[in-house]
């Protein structure tokens, strides 16, 4: 990257003061602002997507805080929610399942909740590859590189304001007079003074801000092979978690199938709905009239109704 430094021609009055050095392009620093802006916020919306529940996220962020608060590193897993419903779909199933009788749906609930739970495995794998092989390069580019470009890019700003104050002093006190002796600033013998020694000094460090925000921008800027291979790593890991939940799938729906045309063929059994005599709430001594007899009519009915579990 080229610069242009900006000077009058007999070397003294400096350019309104202000800008000694004008970048070739001032597009080299908007990109870096760009790259810098959008390292943070697409780590931000990449955990956002593979952690889409914004109160398990606040949750594990606390559970961090106090983690690193106490001294302890405890480890907080996000809940997916492919794993939460095969839980719930397993654990109904497997109760259906303990009554008996051939449950079929009982059955397709376990199979289903297993599958669900294999997606969420499957998630957990995504999760991790992404966090080595994406987060992290985005994570050490933010707190290293880019954060030893902001640093050289701030120095540079002070230096060169130091290095233009300096030098429009030492200009103040040359500048001739009408009279042909130098002019006297109103500071002059006040410390308004400037030597050569100190502009040199702050012009050395000038130049080697410059040099350093120079390198810094331009490293960051032609990074593009690592950073791509980045975005390929991530497409890559998100085409294989599909990959393999469609297989899941495939197999899974071919499963359900099999198993609502199992429940079709299967005959009707008849249900013949019991009366009060067969489940005992009628008193046979009455010659099968209702007792009269409040108490044991109550109790009667108490024992019909958990029969039927009503």
């Amino acid at each position: 990257m080229s610069v242009v430094v900006v000077r009058s021609v007999g070397g003294g009055k400096i350019c309104g003061g202000v800008g000694l050095v004008v970048e070739r392009s001032v597009d080299v620093r908007l990109k870096t602002d760009i790259m810098c802006e959008l390292v943070e916020d697409i780590q931000l919306k990449t955990k956002e997507f593979l952690h889409p529940n914004p109160a398990s996220r606040a949750k594990m962020s606390a559970v961090k805080g106090i983690g690193k608060l106490s001294g302890q590193a405890k480890a907080s897993t996000y809940p997916q929610p492919e794993g939460v419903l095969g839980e719930a779909l397993t654990s109904y199933g497997k109760r259906l399942d303990e009554l008996g009788q051939d449950n079929l749906y009982a059955t397709s609930l376990v199979e289903m909740g297993e599958s669900m739970k294999q997606i969420a495995d499957i998630k957990y794998n995504l999760d991790d590859n992404m966090k080595m092989n994406f987060l992290e390069p985005l994570h050490t580019l933010a707190t290293k590189d880019i954060k030893e470009v902001q640093h050289h890019r701030k120095k540079l700003q002070g230096r060169r304001l130091d290095f233009d104050c300096k030098k429009r002093k030492k200009d103040k006190v040359l500048t001739p007079s009408p009279g042909g002796s130098p002019a006297r600033s109103p500071g002059w013998g006040g410390g308004s003074h400037v030597t050569d020694e100190e502009i040199k000094m702050a012009e050395d460090k000038f130049a080697e801000s410059l040099h350093l925000a120079q390198m810094g921008m331009h490293n960051l800027l032609e990074n593009d092979v690592e950073q791509i291979s980045q975005l390929a790593t991530f497409s890559e890991n998100l085409l294989d978690y599909h990959r393999q939940c469609t297989e899941i799938l495939e197999v899974l729906a071919g499963t359900i199938h099999d198993k609502k045309n199992e429940a079709a063929s299967r005959p009707r059994n008849d249900f013949v709905p019991k009366t009060l005599s067969e489940l005992g709430v009628t008193d046979t001594l009455n010659g099968g009239l209702p007792s009269t007899n409040v108490t044991a009519s109550f109790t009667d009915s108490s024992i019909a109704a958990q029969i039927l579990c009503l």
